[in-house]
């Protein structure tokens, strides 16, 4: 960038700079500091890396040394010469010591290749050779406590998005992006790779943003699956790969809650275990490859069957139409009630492993709640990063509900404490969590301890409100099907034969994974089920 009030001076040096240094930078020109000081400060937020800055020391209302300060305040890599008249060499001696200036060139500097390009090319050798590309992705600006940076951070995490965290409180990186932004800018701020920047935005803006698809490509599929954790992923690749007509929709992120485990160990053909994140992502990429549609982040409000279809609602009112319907939406975690709660949940309570926290609680003591594979997955992993941490159980053991490699590897680790027979009674703290209070349920007795994050994973209630009334399911919301309707009335079964067995009371609409009445819970059990869910899909198609 170059800054000069005369203009016709200010002209010559952008044509000398363009004309030898277009090829690898871009040339920026001011008239004034006011100018180009706005301008870096969009390149700031943008991530712009600026090399150098050439300035003239004479401008009215700031002078050369005075920009150069300031602009070091927002890139303080950037290599600084100063233009100058004779008449002005002592200041720009004075430049040297006050504000670091590399080089300092008279006026006139004609013939460039002689006066000009030299001395900037040795500067900019300097600069290109400490030069480390900056970060290109998605960048998120905020306070580590707040839950609504805690969302877009989370989402972003687990739908593969490449993204930067800067944190105000340490990030000197975050502040300039802030400041740039402009008093009050509602945070987080999300800094799109063009440099656009979203203020405080809801997860779909941000989904729109970076290209995810927000409607169906057509309003009719062969087979429609809902969910997109192990179950929907392996129905969503083997339907696509045998010629069907294939839309995966998922309300939040691949992977489901399996997609949160840190390392799955007892997958079949992985020896060396792989996380959720990357089974997700394999799992996505190949459904993409093979030919099934995705789309994400939408969230299914209701279904009706009208001549045989599945017509599927969306929030926002747009529909899509199904001859075949999988149920793969898995189960969310159920909502811890103890006292302080739900007052910090995404500021130091989370619930899922929440990945995009780990280096947050480096040092530090934490809590996990739950007692099965994936509670002490995150346990295993988080062990790495904070200081102490501790499972929280209200059984004898986590042998109970936990598999034997993980409930062994737990004890082995030095950090790691369980206590059991044991519950939370409460959370406090001022703007996030500070303290948890575990109750023994034996004896009742409560200790309250310091505490800076705490992770949840107990109980599993399943997203099935929307098929009241259509589909068939337990008392707690689970899908029925199969030898499982036998006991309920189906006298409104249209069909001679009996439900296929991964069936719904409605033929046609089939349940593979954690949201079926009776499924196992294994990432492989879901895989199984979402994979043979297909062949009965291509029966019912053949005969309808």
């Amino acid at each position: 960038m170059t800054v000069d009030d005369d203009r016709g001076v200010l002209h010559a040096v952008e044509r000398d700079l363009s004309n030898h240094y277009s090829g690898g930078f871009r040339i920026l020109a001011a008239e004034s500091g006011e100018s180009a000081l706005e301008t870096l400060r969009e390149l700031k937020v943008r991530g712009d890396p600026v090399a150098l800055l050439l300035v003239d020391q004479r401008m009215p209302g700031m002078s050369g040394v005075e920009f150069v300060g300031l602009g070091l305040e927002l890139f303080p890599d950037v290599k600084r010469v100063l233009l100058t008249a004779y008449a002005d060499t002592e200041a720009a001696i004075h430049a040297i010591n006050d504000v670091q200036i590399d080089y300092y060139l008279l006026k006139p500097w004609d013939p460039p290749e002689e006066r000009l390009y030299p001395v900037l090319d040795d500067v900019l050798d300097d600069w290109l050779a400490a030069f480390r590309p900056p970060f290109g992705g998605v960048r998120v600006v905020g306070h580590r406590w707040s839950a609504a940076s805690h969302q877009v951070k989370d989402f972003l995490g687990r739908n593969q998005v490449p993204y930067r965290w800067l944190d105000l409180e340490v990030s000197d990186e975050a502040r300039a992006v802030a400041e740039a932004a402009g008093k009050g800018a509602a945070l987080p701020l999300v800094v799109l790779p063009g440099g656009a920047v979203m203020q405080a935005p809801s997860i779909a803006e941000v989904a729109a943003r970076i290209g995810m698809a927000e409607r169906a490509g057509l309003p009719y599929y062969d087979l429609v699956v809902v969910g997109a954790g192990p179950a929907g992923l392996a129905a969503a690749v083997y339907g696509a790969s045998e010629g069907l007509h294939t839309l995966l929709v998922e309300a939040e992120a691949p992977g489901g809650q399996a997609g949160t485990s840190s390392r799955i160990e007892n997958y079949l053909g992985f020896p060396s275990g792989l996380s959720g994140g990357d089974l997700a992502r394999r799992g996505l990429t190949q459904a993409r490859r093979l030919g099934a549609e995705v789309l994400a982040p939408r969230q299914v409000t209701g279904l009706r069957v009208e001549d045989g279809y599945k017509i599927l609602s969306f929030a926002g009112g747009d529909e899509v139409n199904a001859r075949a319907l999988l149920l793969a939406s898995g189960v969310s975690y159920r909502r811890l009630t103890a006292p302080g709660v739900d007052q910090f949940t995404g500021a130091g309570i989370y619930y899922g492993a929440a990945l995009s926290e780990a280096a947050s609680v480096a040092g530090e003591d934490l809590y996990i709640v739950g007692g099965a594979n994936s509670a002490g997955q995150a346990a295993v992993f988080f062990s790495a990063h904070a200081r102490t941490v501790t499972i929280v159980v209200r059984g004898a053991s986590i042998e109970q509900a936990m598999s034997q490699y993980l409930a062994e590897r737990i004890h082995a680790t030095a950090n790691i404490k369980v206590a059991v027979h044991s519950e939370v009674a409460g959370a406090d703290g001022t703007d996030h969590l500070q303290s948890v209070t575990v109750r023994n349920v034996t004896t009742g007795e409560e200790q309250t301890v310091p505490a800076t994050a705490m992770f949840i994973f107990i109980g599993a209630i399943p997203y099935t409100d929307w098929l009241e009334g259509v589909v068939v399911r337990d008392e707690r919301g689970f899908v029925l099907t199969g030898a499982d309707l036998d006991k309920h009335d189906l006298t409104g079964w249209p069909l001679d034969r009996p439900p296929y067995l991964l069936e719904a009371s409605v033929p046609g609409v089939f349940a593979a994974g954690d949201v079926r009445h009776g499924s196992v819970k294994r990432v492989a059990s879901a895989v199984g089920e979402g994979s043979v869910a297909v062949t009965f899909v291509h029966r019912y198609l053949a005969e309808a």
